[in-house]
């Protein structure tokens, strides 16, 4: 009998597969851990809470780590450790998944360090694993004594061929025109994210809802599960706030119209209003200190925070107005600028309010494409979008440590927009990289990046299919009255102090990307209805903004960036056009000063060349054609004289391809020579008389280009001369007079490597 205890409960997928969550088989040292299961895709979750709150900590310190092990998929990594090592961006990206349904989940008083760690410990090529991480975390937190609101899921909602599927098998998730992960719980949706091909607001909410009922399940099952686990039935106790209802109470009552007032006042900058509020809290305090001056410091923000909050609030619904002056659906204001860096392929300049960005365009060859080295993926990717969020942005002083989780799912949410209308792989020959840098944040900076990146995209000349343009809605909602504000174009301050963060990003026809964070439960679908309606007319309204600037791609590249083009041939010429050890195409690049590389896919090489001028370019296509053409007799050809000889001349009349022009095929004229007739490097005009079926030679005339003399006769059509006697009719001569010896002319000289290519070629 082994020496465990395994539960185990398992859920039948739409489509017949099973899921299925085990506990108490592996990591019993962990507060929970479980085993969840798809196929062969198999994820640990372990979660661990620290019984002790470290000293000073106010807030929930939750760190959520996903890892893909390369042994799960029989494969070794390709790091130079030969080690998993650092999180890799989608990584990271699944972290975040989880990570922002997982935060609203504890209590707010419970500020104990919480470790969610999930490792995918088999892979299926089927299964994407990142539908299955949240449940698999949910369910740990769910069997543990740790406190926590759950259970909650994720599911990916994809349409194929007009019908939405739960978690499909990945071969199927290529056909689909809608790919979201959904996470709710059993009573709400929570978040929100995905791409689709340019779909209307109502299909995205029938999305939505089809993905939470698969969740309903989902849940469900984990309360199974924990029903039989004894440890999940009595969650830890903890302290709690020490609460002073008299100070609480007099803390609202003294600042909530002050509060109400100066976020009613309308100002437009950050640093004003910020001024308002402080000067209301210190007119207070002040006076509270001397009164009280042992007062609990620490107490008294938390109750100043909550009566601030629910003052500003209040003003926006009963207002229906904004902290800086705007309607509920006003928009800021919007500028910008196009080719604002002349030294980059593309660039954009966009500022909305107090937010800003300064984006580029570059576009490299093949050779700048990102390796992929993951644990169930291994290929290139030719389209990089990098967001960068400075200190400086905000006003502030912090160390520089390269791109954080927020600014890579920030950069992810701005590249699935944007990759949505950039032209079909086999028409775009560039690597792209786009780089945004947030000059100034006030609230939607990943949509700045959107607009930017568009028209940044615009100005260098990519045929993308339309402008994309993104936009925030918040959301303000009175539990206990029912009323509610949406809110677009959210400020930082409305997503600190509001219940939504719903990023949705599209074109004139439709949504193209949405994420959604909600930090509340129950949100209806009128009031998500309502959201997306809203949004999308503010990302119109953005989309007439940016068309004053730029409404259409660049008609031409910028001088300075590289020409591009792609040449098609036969597979076989592949290993001619690179040479031996790749002497052949570094010539050719040396010579033209153009980049090549090659692949071969489809049974066709493709030849991607690229150069900075018509001229190299031309040069360039001009020698892959050449060695990938096939000589036709009778074809004229422009050829360079190699070499001469007693019997005629070599000359290069195709790149790699030499023919031999006979001295009997230079004129018409009898040459006893060619000195003074041809000179090596040479250019001539020849054509190409016979190929030899045998051995593949070249013949070559120039005198069939030449117009005939006058009275001439080809020796095959002058008059016969009868038959050539036997040698048996011929007179006898007489036996050959004796020549004596024959003088010793030493030893025979060497024949050189090139007197010998040219007896060949005689």
């Amino acid at each position: 009998m082994p020496p465990y205890n395994a539960v185990t409960k398992s859920l039948a997928l739409p489509d017949g597969r099973q899921i299925s969550i085990e506990t108490g088989k592996l990591a019993k040292f962990a507060d929970g851990a479980v085993v969840v299961r798809l196929g062969d895709a198999m994820l640990l979750a372990t979660v661990v809470s620290q019984p002790s709150q470290r000293e000073g900590v106010d807030f929930l310190p939750l760190s959520v780590d996903y890892q893909e092990k390369f042994g799960s998929a029989g494969k070794i990594p390709g790091s130079f450790q030969r080690r998993e090592s650092r999180l890799s961006d989608y990584e990271i990206l699944i972290c975040r998944l989880v990570d922002r349904i997982l935060r609203p989940m504890f209590p707010k008083d419970y500020h104990y360090e919480v470790q969610v760690m999930i490792s995918l410990i088999s892979a299926d090529k089927e299964v994407q694993p990142d539908a299955l991480a949240a449940l698999a975390a949910s369910a740990a937190l769910s069997i543990s004594d740790i406190p926590f609101a759950g259970p909650i899921s994720e599911v990916r909602v994809a349409r194929i061929d007009g019908q939405f599927q739960i978690n499909p098998k990945t071969a199927d998730i290529a056909r689909a025109d809608m790919d979201i992960i959904v996470g709710a719980t059993a009573d709400s949706v929570a978040m929100v994210e995905g791409e689709m091909n340019e779909v209307s607001e109502q299909e995205m909410v029938e999305a939505i809802q089809f993905g939470h009922e698969a969740i309903k399940q989902q849940v469900q099952l984990q309360l199974d599960l924990a029903a039989e686990v004894e440890k999940s039935k009595v969650k830890r106790e903890y302290p709690k706030y020490d609460e002073n209802e008299e100070l609480k109470k007099r803390i609202h009552e003294a600042i909530y119209q002050g509060a109400y007032d100066v976020a009613k006042s309308g100002n437009t900058s950050k640093a004003g209003r910020k001024e308002g509020f402080s000067a209301v809290k210190k007119q207070f305090l002040d006076q509270l200190l001397l009164e009280q001056p042992e007062l609990d410091m620490k107490m008294f923000s938390r109750y100043y925070s909550s009566a601030e909050k629910k003052a500003i609030r209040d003003m926006m619904i009963k207002e229906r107005t904004r902290l800086d002056g705007r309607q509920l659906t006003e928009i800021r204001p919007i500028w910008s600028e196009v080719n604002y860096l002349p030294g980059a392929h593309g660039s954009a300049l966009f500022t909305r309010g107090e937010t800003q960005s300064l984006t580029t365009v570059t576009l490299g060859t093949k050779l700048d494409e990102q390796i992929v080295d993951q644990a169930m993926v291994k290929g290139y990717n030719k389209f990089l979008l990098h967001y960068n969020f400075p200190a400086f942005s905000t006003g502030e002083v912090k160390p520089n440590r390269g791109p954080g989780r927020r600014e890579i799912g920030h950069g992810n949410l701005a590249m699935r927009s944007l990759k949505k209308v950039l032209p079909a792989e086999d028409e775009n020959p560039y690597t792209i990289r786009i780089v945004s840098d947030i000059l100034e944040s006030n609230g939607s900076s990943s949509m700045a990046t959107v607009c930017a990146g568009s028209m940044a995209l615009m100005d260098s000349g990519i045929p993308v299919r339309a402008a994309v343009s993104g936009i925030a809605m918040g959301l303000v909602q009175d539990k206990e009255t029912g009323e509610y504000a949406v809110l677009s174009d959210i400020l930082g301050d409305e997503d600190h102090l509001g219940d939504m963060d719903f990023k949705v990003t599209g074109t004139e026809k439709g949504i193209v990307a949405c994420q959604m964070d909600i930090k509340i439960q129950g949100l209806s679908n009128e009031i998500l209805t309502n959201a997306l309606l809203q949004a999308r007319e503010g990302r119109l309204h953005i989309l007439r903004e940016m068309a004053k600037t730029i409404s259409a791609p660049a008609a031409e590249l910028k001088p300075h960036t590289p020409r591009s083009t792609k040449v098609l041939v036969d597979k076989e010429y592949i290993g001619a056009i690179i040479g031996p050890g790749g002497k052949v195409v570094q010539q050719i690049q040396k010579d033209t000063n153009a980049t090549i590389t090659i692949e071969e896919k489809d049974e066709k090489g493709h030849v991607y060349i690229y150069a900075s001028n018509a001229d190299d370019m031309a040069a360039a296509v001009s020698r892959i054609r050449g060695i990938a053409a096939t000589p036709e007799p009778g074809e004229t050809y422009t050829g360079t004289v190699r070499s001469i000889q007693a019997y005629g001349a070599f000359v290069e009349f195709m790149p790699g391809k030499d023919g031999l022009l006979h001295i009997s095929e230079v004129s018409y004229d009898r040459l006893p020579t060619l000195e003074g007739v041809l000179t090596v490097g040479q250019e001539v005009q020849v054509q190409l008389v016979e190929v030899d079926k045998k051995t593949g030679k070249f013949r070559l005339s120039m005198k069939s280009l030449l117009p005939k003399p006058e009275g001439y006769v080809e020796p095959s059509e002058r008059p016969d001369r009868g038959p050539r006697p036997e040698r048996g009719d011929r007179p006898d001569r007489g036996p050959r007079p004796d020549r004596g010896p024959r003088p010793d002319r030493g030893p025979r000289p060497e024949r050189t490597e090139s007197a010998n290519n040219d007896s060949q070629n005689q």
